[in-house]
C-alpha cells in the first residue's frame, strides 16, 4: 500500500474511480463540542449523522483522510449478521438477545440502502450475496445455518444446488450456495464520502490528518492532536484497527489483521457478465475465504489473502492471481491490474465489541471483517446511548470480550499459529 501524495488516499481501484470530494482541514485550534469522535470511517461518521440530525454539535478528528482505513478499502459486501455466526452469540447472550440482535443487523442492510438513496449517495449498489460451497462438508455446514435462520430467526435464504449456482457463477468449484437476495455490494469508498457529505451538510466539523495524541477521560473527555485539542461532553472512538495507545484495555481485545483486495483490467460487459450472471456478490465458507464480485465498470474485484501478522504476504500479486484463476480458469490470461490492502481488526470470539468506558466515552470495534452494514448499526446504538437511551448498546455490551493471549509480545505469533491450523483444515477436508 502506498499513498500518492500526502493527502490522498491509499492507492486502489477505489480512490481512483472515486467521486471527488473537498479536503477538510487539519484541527489547528481550541475548541468545543458537545460530541468529538476519532475516526471518519463509517462507524465515525455514521454516529455523527445521528447526533447532528439530533441537533448535537459534533467533532470528527480523523488522522488521515475521509475513508482512509478499512471503510475505504473493503470488499464492499453488505450482509446481514456480525464476523462471528449467530450461534454464537445465542451461546453468549441466550436466544432471545441473539434474536434482537440479528434483527437489528437485518435493519442495519436497510440502513445503508436508505442512505444511499437519502443523501444520493452514487455507490455503485447492487442487490445480491451468496455463500458458496466448495466441499461435502460445506454443503452440510450451509444447510444447517439456513435451518437455524428460519428457523430461530424467520429469515429464509434461497438453497442452491450445485447446477443452479453454476448457471449463476461460471466456475466449476462451487457445489452448493445460499443466496440472500436481501444483501448487496457496493463501492465503500464512494459510500464513505458520501456519509461525509452528509455530516457536514448536517453541520458536523470534520478536521483531517488530525491524528489523536491523547485521550483525557474526565468529566468532559478532551482529544488531543499535534495542533489542536477538542473537549466535548461525550467522545467516540472510532478508530478500529488504526488506533493503538490511547485505550490500552481495548488495544488488548482486538487483533490488527491485513486483508487485500485485487481488480481486473475490464473484462467487457459480455465477458464480465458470463463470470458472474446476476451480478451479485460472492463468498465461499473457508476459514481463508475467497470473496469476489463485479465492478461497475466490468472489472473482477477479488479478496482472498489476509495476513494475521499484518506484514503483506510475499508476492501477494501472484497469488492472489493464482486464487483467482482457481475459481475462474477462462481467466488465464487475466491478471490484477491493482493489488491494495488494509487493517481491519478482529475480536478474539469474532463477535463485535461496543461500549462505553465510564460514563461519557464511547466505542466501537471488533467488526471482524463484518462491518459494511455493522457500522451503520453501532453509529446509531452510540448516538442512541448519548442520547439516554442505551438499551441497544447494552445489549451489546453484554457480549463477554476476553483479551488476546500472550500479551503484547506473544499474541500476534499465537494468532499466526492458529490461522495455519485453520488454513490446514480448509486445505485438507
Amino acid at each position: 500500500m502506498s499513498l500518492r501524495e500526502p493527502s490522498a488516499h491509499a492507492d486502489s481501484w477505489y480512490a481512483q474511480g472515486a467521486t471527488p470530494s473537498p479536503a477538510h482541514p487539519r484541527l489547528e485550534e481550541r475548541t468545543r463540542a458537545d460530541v468529538v469522535i476519532l475516526g471518519a470511517g463509517l462507524t465515525g461518521l455514521s454516529t455523527a449523522i445521528e447526533l447532528a440530525q439530533a441537533g448535537l454539535d459534533v467533532v470528527v478528528l480523523e488522522g488521515r483522510r475521509v475513508g482512509w482505513g478499512a471503510s475505504g478499502r473493503n470488499g464492499g459486501q453488505v450482509i446481514f449478521g456480525y464476523g462471528c455466526d449467530q450461534a454464537k452469540i445465542a451461546a453468549l447472550l441466550g436466544m432471545e438477545a441473539s434474536r434482537q440482535l440479528f434483527q437489528w443487523s437485518v435493519d442495519a442492510v436497510d440502513l445503508v440502502r436508505r442512505r444511499i438513496l437519502e443523501h444520493r449517495i452514487d455507490a455503485h449498489w447492487r442487490d445480491g450475496h451468496a455463500h458458496v460451497a466448495i466441499k461435502p462438508r460445506h454443503l452440510g455446514e450451509l444447510k444447517a445455518w439456513q435451518a437455524d435462520l428460519a428457523d430461530n430467526y424467520g429469515y429464509p435464504l434461497q438453497w442452491w444446488e450445485r447446477d443452479q449456482v453454476q448457471a449463476v457463477v461460471s466456475s466449476p468449484r462451487y457445489i452448493g450456495a445460499l443466496y440472500d437476495p436481501c444483501s448487496g455490494h457496493l463501492h465503500p469508498l464512494n459510500y464513505t464520502l458520501g456519509l461525509a457529505r452528509a455530516a457536514t451538510g448536517a453541520g458536523v466539523r470534520i478536521f483531517e490528518h488530525s491524528p489523536v495524541t491523547k485521550l483525557e477521560r474526565g468529566g468532559r473527555p478532551l482529544m488531543r492532536t499535534a495542533t489542536g485539542e477538542v473537549q466535548a461532553d461525550f467522545a467516540v472512538l472510532a478508530g478500529n484497527a488504526l488506533v493503538h495507545g490511547i485505550t490500552p484495555e481495548l488495544d488488548a481485545r482486538v487483533m490488527p489483521v491485513g486483508t487485500y483486495i485485487g481488480a481486473t483490467a475490464p473484462l467487457g460487459p459480455e465477458r464480465a457478465r458470463a463470470l458472474i450472471r446476476n451480478d451479485m456478490a460472492v463468498a465461499d465458507t473457508n476459514w481463508a475465504l475467497d470473496y469476489f464480485r463485479l465492478s461497475r465498470d466490468h472489472r473482477l474485484l477479488f479478496g482472498g489473502r489476509a495476513s494475521y501478522s499484518t506484514l503483506p504476504p510475499p508476492g501477494l500479486a501472484g497469488v492472489m492471481t493464482r486464487r483467482m484463476r482457481r475459481v475462474f480458469p477462462q481467466l488465464g490470461d487475466v491478471g490484477f491490474e491493482q493489488v491494495w490492502g488494509g487493517l481491519i481488526d478482529i475480536s478474539l470470539n469474532r463477535a463485535p465489541h461496543w461500549g462505553r468506558l465510564g460514563d461519557n466515552v464511547y466505542f466501537a470495534q471488533g467488526f471482524s471483517g463484518h462491518g459494511v452494514a455493522a457500522t451503520g448499526l453501532a453509529g446509531q446504538v452510540i448516538a442512541e446511548a448519548i442520547r439516554g437511551q442505551a438499551g441497544r448498546l447494552d445489549a451489546f455490551a453484554r457480549i463477554p470480550h476476553r483479551p488476546f493471549p500472550g500479551g503484547r509480545t506473544l499474541r500476534t505469533p499465537l494468532l499466526v499459529a492458529a490461522m495455519a491450523w485453520y488454513k490446514l483444515r480448509d486445505a485438507l477436508w
